[in-house]
């Protein structure tokens, strides 16, 4: 048997991928599987997709519940993945799914959440420079949001090679209705999102917008040191980070899953798409889950549907003077709990893509 892992939320639509994703892992025993009020159901019945764990029962979101796990994984709304991380033996290991952990600011937590600050863990983006290293030896991890993802790494090689600049930043990106979870609302009804799209939180009020400028603002810091990015630790130490402005509009499209975003960055100097393509391909080359499309041909959120992968094409407008970078995950999975596997997947000392996969399921 391999490693035992827990997942606390399971009832969720982030918990459903992560038991889905693990139930076909080769090194992982699944353990444990609680989700709050649905505890005492079995798991078919929020989630008949998985008949391979028909025998799987949920049970209450408690440490004493977890603690016997190597891994647990936490996908818990905001505010509640703290304090039961707290609780936890020090010897388990932690992949936080939610946002409790990601942010260094205390002001950009009271600003976007609310409440106590928790501080910030290891960021679990792996293909971020030195990620890897630093998730590797890590016992506590805290993976970006979503939308955060699909920014971040369109974007990040950009700031980090000193071709764009960040304080001129602009994301628009459309997500998958799965995005907001499985509480019902009357905006989520099918007859509310089939057939239409909506601009929501707008204005610099979505929480991800933190998690992308604390990111890029590292990514800036590098370019201006000529050395890798830290990529924060668990002391919460975010060390001095350039000043990035990000004006981001998240947009609700009628489809279950996907994230296309659309990124733009006013360009520091004259420079070609070859140039912009070229910077992403070096950053990139050799990764397993992150693919630069061929020239001429765009991301589209069906092509990485179930998938681990992150698809991204880029053009320099020379009218605006801007970089265009476009970038499509699933949002269940490179945006949640694909990477969740992926970093537990270092933590663990496995294969990095176990478990995981870059096709996506078509049509």
């Amino acid at each position: 048997m391999g490693a035992r892992v827990a997942v606390a939320g399971a009832s969720g639509y982030a918990g459903g991928e992560l038991l889905r994703l693990l139930a076909g892992h080769p090194d992982l025993e699944i353990g444990p599987v609680a989700a709050g009020t649905s505890a005492g159901q079995p798991v078919t019945e929020l989630h008949p997709n998985l008949p391979a764990l028909a025998d799987h029962v949920f049970v209450p979101t408690t440490a004493d519940a977890l603690s016997a796990a190597d891994l647990v994984f936490l996908a818990l709304p905001a505010g509640e993945s703290a304090a039961l991380a707290a609780q936890l033996p020090g010897q388990v290991k932690v992949v936080d799914l939610g946002p409790d952990f990601r942010l260094t600011d205390a002001g950009q937590w009271a600003r976007f959440y609310g409440g106590p600050h928790a501080g910030r863990w290891t960021w679990g983006l792996p293909e971020l420079p030195g990620a890897r290293a630093q998730i590797s030896t890590a016992t506590r991890v805290a993976t970006p949001g979503c939308f955060a993802t699909a920014a971040i790494v369109a974007l990040a090689p950009l700031v980090a090679a000193g071709l764009a600049e960040p304080s001129d930043i602009v994301v628009v990106a459309a997500s998958g209705t799965s995005g907001a979870g499985r509480a019902a609302k009357p905006s989520l009804l099918g007859s509310e999102v089939m057939g239409s799209m909506s601009a929501y939180q707008v204005g610099g009020i979505h929480r991800h917008t933190a998690e992308i400028e604390q990111a890029l603002g590292e990514a800036a810091a590098q370019a201006e040191a000529g050395c890798p990015a830290h990529g924060g630790g668990e002391d919460g130490d975010g060390g001095g980070l350039r000043r990035v402005s990000v004006s981001f509009t998240p947009i609700l499209a009628p489809m279950p899953r996907g994230i296309l975003a659309t990124c733009t960055v006013r360009l520091a100097g004259n420079l070609s798409t070859g140039d912009v393509r070229q910077a992403l391909a070096l950053r990139y080359r050799g990764e397993p889950f992150v693919h630069v499309l061929p020239e001429g041909r765009w991301p589209a959120t069906a092509a990485t549907a179930g998938s681990n992968a992150a698809h991204l094409q880029a053009a320099a407008d020379p009218h605006a003077g801007r970089a265009v970078v476009v970038a499509a995950i699933d949002n269940l999975g490179k945006g949640a709990a694909g990477q969740a596997v992926q970093t537990a997947n270092l933590m663990l000392g496995l294969a990095e893509t176990a478990g995981l996969t870059a096709n996506g399921v078509a049509p």
